[in-house]
């Protein structure tokens, strides 16, 4: 069983190994994300997994349209009648470059399936004064 005491001396440890290196903001923070579903037309716009610096995985991580926009939800599970963030970023700057790397990754994603989609209704109409031919039917 975890106590209170065993709790701080994890995070004295991690503090001490972030003072090593140089403090909290050694490594720039790369984000690299995955688009895996979009939906446009519900409330859950889409959903993605992000890798930080190739050394930690967050999967489940929503796109949501709130009433401000587009915002990112991270992983939680529910306690009583509200939900409890299973991980989160720390800092404010940390929470925003996650939300502008998700997002952004989120509109590329829809700018790109919008663009096929509007290649593949070209590919499907026939050339100017010719009948499409419909095959397999």
């Amino acid at each position: 069983m975890a106590t209170g005491k065993s709790t701080r001396n994890t995070q004295s440890r991690a503090e001490n190994t972030a003072q090593e290196m140089g403090g909290t903001n050694a490594l720039p923070l790369q984000f690299d994300v995955r688009i895996h579903s979009i939906k446009p037309n519900d409330s859950i716009k889409g959903t993605a997994s992000v890798n930080i610096n190739g050394a930690f995985a967050i999967r489940g991580v929503k796109i949501i349209d709130g009433t401000n926009g587009l915002f990112v939800s991270m992983p939680s599970y529910k306690v009583g009648s509200e939900y409890k963030d299973i991980c989160f970023p720390i800092t404010a700057e940390c929470r925003q470059k996650l939300h502008e790397a998700v997002i952004g990754a989120y509109e590329q994603a829809v700018a790109q399936g919008q663009n096929t989609v509007a290649k593949h209704h070209e590919m499907q109409q026939a050339p100017e004064g010719q009948a499409m031919e419909m095959s397999g039917m």
